[in-house]
């Protein structure tokens, strides 16, 4: 789905290219920001209808910010290698001069000031990269696919009888859709990664802490911010944008160094694999039934990163399956989160989410404990493991995309949405870098996803082994239908 970054950049039309293509055609002087957000904001309006992946598109204020980036380019002073690059936020990042809805009825647009950036969205502001608008998440982003009593459903790409996933489902759906080649999502149990595996886009959760996040998630250290973009060149880039340090966030890691630039579209990416020693685990030891179209891309994936020299063994981690501990975080987040509620609020929420939060109001402080130890170990085991192996590669997604509005697959028996996701929400608990690759299509055309998780810290790891994948063709899948 990856432009050729060779090709010309008319070759692909503005709103098929990558945040790399359009800096280097604004340098050469091809087109400017505006012409990029024009032609992004006519593919909103285009695609709204049916995609469904925003909560409010600032066309105004957009073609303001993408006028003043014009102008820096003209005289060669930009902000920072993003200036002038069209960019969405999930509706759960402030914004200044716009409300955060988070998908909620319960939310007022007036009940605060809303004149305070979030630490993602200040550096991009910062930076100059425009901000054309805010995309849907289910309500406070409590589950795997985007619904909300608030903005409805969004819908996916490639097929918009299907779930775009979520909790970044709007950021997924709208690069996917060339609504900007950019979004800034938040991943508390696979919230970037499912939607990107689901829209056939790239998606990275990195090292928690890596970027910088206030107000607190009420899902506590479950949380990160993180980056979905067309390809690992352009998240990179995001990354290294969006990790800039910010006093509020007292969690925040120190800055790293710089990876964009030895992920530049073009560079080797066999240079990214060689040499590493990679784990490849088709199903996490047998505890997850994986769709055979979903087992041989995946298995395909591999393959190629050894071909390009890493040196793969097929093992699984030392993992039992900790939902039950996912499950007691993420519950007691929810019901401390709407706690303040009163009887008629709680009848506007998401009646799935009203049911955890009611499970999560019966669990005990000693049953929080006891979820911590269960993530402390599986730390442990997980650091442990990585002693060994640089890389751990599984699918992102034991399945591809059902249909939209559910929280489960019809028929599957699986009660929450975590049901379906046991590859995502155990590295969250870990706080690992991991993320998710396109690696091909089922016979229905949607996207399947390979999900590389790297040790703590390794976030420079990951993104190079993905750009290998891209670099060598291995992600390179069919864009969705030219009809959406």
């Amino acid at each position: 789905m990856t432009p050729d970054p060779s090709a010309p950049a008319e070759a692909a039309g503005l709103t098929g290219l990558t945040a790399h293509q359009l800096v280097a055609g604004y340098e050469r002087g091809e087109f400017s920001p505006l012409d990029a957000t024009r032609a992004v904001l006519e593919r909103i309006e285009a695609v709204q209808p049916t995609v469904n992946a925003f909560v409010r598109v600032d066309a105004e204020g957009a073609l303001a910010q993408a006028g003043a980036a014009t102008e820096r380019r003209r005289r060669g002073e930009p902000l920072g290698p993003l200036d002038g690059v069209p960019v969405t936020v999930k509706d759960l990042l402030l914004q200044a001069g716009v409300p955060t809805l988070r998908g909620s009825r319960t939310v007022r647009p007036d009940a605060a000031a809303w004149d305070e950036d979030a630490p993602a969205v200040a550096r991009l502001r910062e930076g100059g990269a425009v901000l054309v608008g805010r995309t849907t998440t289910p309500e406070f982003g409590w589950k795997g696919v985007t619904d909300s009593p608030l903005t409805g459903v969004t819908r996916n790409p490639y097929d918009v009888s299907r779930t775009s996933g979520g909790s970044s489902g709007g950021s997924a759906a709208a690069v996917a859709a060339g609504a900007a080649p950019l979004s800034v999502g938040t991943d508390g149990g696979g919230s970037v990664r499912i939607p990107a595996s689901f829209c056939g886009v790239f998606g990275l959760k990195p090292t928690y802490g890596r970027i910088p996040l206030y107000p607190a998630s009420p899902f506590g250290t479950l949380s990160h911010a993180g980056p979905i973009t067309r390809d690992a060149a352009d998240a990179a880039l995001l990354l290294d944008v969006l990790s800039g340090p910010d006093w509020r966030d007292w969690s925040q890691l120190p800055a790293a160094s710089a990876t964009a630039d030895a992920l530049a579209p073009g560079t080797d990416g066999a240079a990214g694999v060689k040499g590493l020693r990679i784990a490849y685990s088709p199903s996490l030891g047998g505890q997850v039934a994986v769709t055979p179209e979903i087992a041989a891309a995946v298995r395909a994936a591999v393959e190629r990163l050894a071909e390009l020299g890493a040196y793969v063994e097929e093992v699984d981690p030392d993992l039992a399956d900790p939902v039950e501990a996912f499950h007691t975080l993420w519950f007691t987040g929810a019901a401390r989160l709407t706690q303040h509620l009163s009887a008629e609020q709680r009848e506007l929420l998401d009646p799935g989410l009203r049911e955890i939060c009611a499970d999560g109001s019966g669990r005990s402080a000693l049953d929080y404990l006891a979820a911590v130890d269960v993530r402390m170990d599986l730390g442990r085991r997980m650091g442990r493991f990585h002693t060994s192996y640089d890389l751990l590669v599984t699918p992102t997604l034991p399945i591809t995309a059902f249909e939209a509005g559910a929280e489960v697959p019809r028929g599957s028996g699986f009660r929450r949405w975590t049901g379906w996701t046991p590859f995502t929400y155990p590295f969250n608990l870990t706080q690992q870098p991991a993320a998710s690759v396109p690696c091909g299509v089922d016979g229905d055309g949607l996207p399947i996803g390979v999900q590389l998780v790297g040790a703590r810290h390794q976030d420079a790891l990951v993104l190079r082994a993905a750009h290998a994948l891209y670099v060598s063709g291995a992600a390179t899948i069919p864009a969705p239908h030219a009809a959406v």
